[in-house]
């Protein structure tokens, strides 16, 4: 079976040059001639619906299914409850089967303070920084049912990685349910996919493809940089907070059995301008480079 996946859309007019309608016909148009049969985000395709109604209504509209999962920006300007009737999500976390696979959607976008987990909501987590990106005790023990429940092998997908050292807070009890599954009935869960880091990354750890997938849009530069046209600039609040790609990078996925083949594709920067061209280092904290790309690979686990 066939699938599109894609994350941090970003769509945000007026603040960001990327993100655009363009770019969601891009990735739509390439899903249904490719032949993929539901479309996933990974999460912040937007900062809010209530903002850009139409927009995610168009999205919500495609000929094919398209499956949200909840990123860390999705409520900035949208309360939760609002953005999860919008996005048409019976909850934040929720699973669905198709084609021989379990599609497990994952909400590591809470706080905790004091013990209590609180969900992100109209930009609450600003605030917060350290005390960020964690999965409650309840949605955990959700996952491990789901999981252990599951007539196939088992997709996870969230915003927030739990793979990356800077990933979700708890990870470990995450990478703790699968590696206990996966011992129980080998590949009960195949593949990690977590958007949010704006990076290029397959890992394969204890038997699961953990795949960091870029952001199609852009990365998050700051301080700002200057080495964008003024006149440019002045249209986009947030512009010289990017290195933009030229092209929405994202792919196509293929499942067959443990068989996972990732069409992804190639761009280039837009302007030239890299990191290097505004000199900050190319690799972040989990040594991983900012490229305008999706790789593609096939493996068998």
């Amino acid at each position: 079976m066939k699938f599109s996946a894609f994350s941090d859309l970003h769509h945000h007019p007026g603040v960001f040059r990327t993100g655009t309608y363009e770019d969601w016909h891009f990735i739509r148009d390439r899903a249904v001639s490719a032949g993929a049969e539901f479309i996933i985000h990974a999460g912040d395709l937007c900062h809010g619906p209530s903002i850009v109604p139409d927009f995610v209504a168009e999205v919500n509209a495609s000929p094919i299914p398209v499956y949200h999962c909840l990123g860390n920006h999705d409520s900035d300007r949208t309360s939760y409850a609002e953005t999860l009737a919008a996005y048409h999500m019976p909850d934040g976390h929720y699973f669905f089967d198709h084609g021989g696979y379990r599609f497990v959607i994952c909400d590591p976008n809470y706080y905790c303070v004091d013990g209590e987990y609180v969900h992100y909501d109209l930009g609450n987590y600003f605030k917060f920084g350290e005390y960020r990106d964690y999965m409650p005790p309840d949605q955990l023990a959700w996952l491990e049912e789901t999981i252990a429940d599951a007539p196939h092998p088992c997709i996870l997908i969230s915003h927030e990685s739990f793979e990356r050292p800077d990933g979700v807070k708890n990870r470990a009890d995450v990478l703790a349910i699968i590696d206990a599954a996966n011992k129980r009935r080998p590949h009960s869960v195949l593949m990690c996919i977590n958007g949010h880091h704006h990076r290029d990354n397959l890992r394969i750890l204890r038997g699961v493809l953990y795949w960091d997938l870029n952001s199609t849009a852009y990365e998050w530069v700051s301080p700002a940089h200057d080495k964008f046209p003024d006149e440019l600039a002045a249209q986009y609040r947030c512009l010289r907070n990017t290195l933009m790609y030229n092209d929405p990078v994202h792919a196509i996925v293929t499942l067959e059995g443990t068989t996972i083949t990732i069409e992804g594709m190639e761009s280039t920067m837009f302007m030239g301008i890299g990191m290097a061209e505004i000199g900050r280092k190319l690799y972040d904290a989990a040594g991983r480079p900012v490229t305008p790309a999706v790789q593609s690979v096939k493996l068998t686990l």
